[in-house]
């Protein structure tokens, strides 16, 4: 299991916090997700490496930014 963490800029509420994770939890290989609204940190596990360019994108495709994308 991999897990990688990420810092989401933008989110103020649950809602924001659930478009995230549905986001998120669509890019392939993505086993689990966790998001922490008060520190916008994005916890994503996975069976195997996941790209982060994807995780990116999908916050992105949710209407949020990555602080730093490492």
């Amino acid at each position: 299991m991999s897990t990688a963490t990420y810092t989401v800029k933008g989110m103020t509420c649950g809602h924001c916090v659930s478009s995230v994770k549905e986001e998120v939890s669509e890019v392939a290989g993505v086993a689990a997700v966790e998001v922490d609204l008060t520190s916008g940190l994005l916890t994503v596990e996975s069976d195997g490496p996941v790209d982060p360019a994807k995780i990116v994108a999908a916050v992105e495709e949710a209407g949020y930014d990555v602080a730093d994308p490492s």
